[in-house]
């Protein structure tokens, strides 16, 4: 009787090593993106707090331009858009990316839940900082379209940001970033116009709009930061564990 040798395939040893748990490869790049762009806010709300609201020179300037250049068709199609950044719409992005993020019945209540969530927290953290701040709007003769409230930071230019940087989310997890970015750009236009409707309504000072902007990228880079402990990513159906030792041989 002959020993028989192993048998064929890699070593137990290669067999039970996989790649583990490590964190993903983008949290560097979105720490410093974070970082930087809470650092520029901060310097915006100081320069906003120090000068008591009192707009800058240039703020001055692109208001009366956009008083002087409130014609038709234009300030009709401002008010259209502006209107998109708040009230349902943002929302019912948020629940439309949550729908594309999730893979099962499950996933998509968690991720619905939690796209809404990052909404409704930046916009709570941008009317605390407003109310804070007390910036006063520009001039109400100048206003093309209603506002009400403080000025800074903008919260439509806020609430379109996180909006649009949530669809983006929800738009990747289904199809991938090599294929989202159409509708990546699509977003930032949309994110873009809605922020540059409240100067040319003459309603924000620029240095809102760019603090509204600032805030949002700032709270959804620390959202990504935390997706995988609120929304962990599942493999597309029909990918299975193919490692060596984990798959299962079939009878023939």
């Amino acid at each position: 009787m002959t020993a028989s040798g192993p048998p064929p395939g890699p070593p137990p040893q290669a067999a039970r090593r996989g790649p583990g748990p490590r964190p993903g490869p983008g949290t560097r790049p979105l720490l410093t993106v974070a970082a930087v762009c809470a650092a520029l806010f901060t310097a915006a709300a100081v320069t906003v707090s120090v000068r008591h609201g009192v707009p800058l020179a240039p703020e001055r300037a692109a208001v009366h331009w956009s008083a002087a250049h409130h014609g038709e068709p234009l300030r009709s199609i401002a008010r259209v858009l502006t209107a998109t950044g708040t009230g349902t719409v943002p929302y019912l992005l948020a629940v439309l990316a949550g729908l594309l993020a999730g893979r099962d019945a499950r996933g998509r209540l968690c991720a619905v839940g939690c796209a809404v969530l990052v909404l409704a927290a930046g916009q709570a953290i941008r009317y605390g900082l407003m109310e804070l701040l007390a910036r006063p709007r520009p001039p109400a003769l100048d206003w093309a379209g209603p506002a009400s409230g403080y000025a800074f930071p903008s919260g439509h230019a806020t609430t379109a940001a996180l909006a649009a940087g949530i669809l983006a989310w929800g738009i990747a997890r289904r199809v991938g970033p090599a294929r989202a970015r159409t509708w990546w750009a699509v977003l930032a236009v949309w994110a873009a116009g809605v922020g540059l409707t409240r100067v040319y309504l003459a309603v924000h000072w620029p240095g809102d709009v760019v603090g509204g902007w600032l805030l949002a990228a700032t709270v959804l880079c620390l959202a990504l930061l935390l997706e995988p402990l609120a929304v962990p990513r599942q493999d597309p159906p029909g990918r299975g564990d193919t490692r060596p030792g984990n798959a299962h041989p079939t009878n023939s």
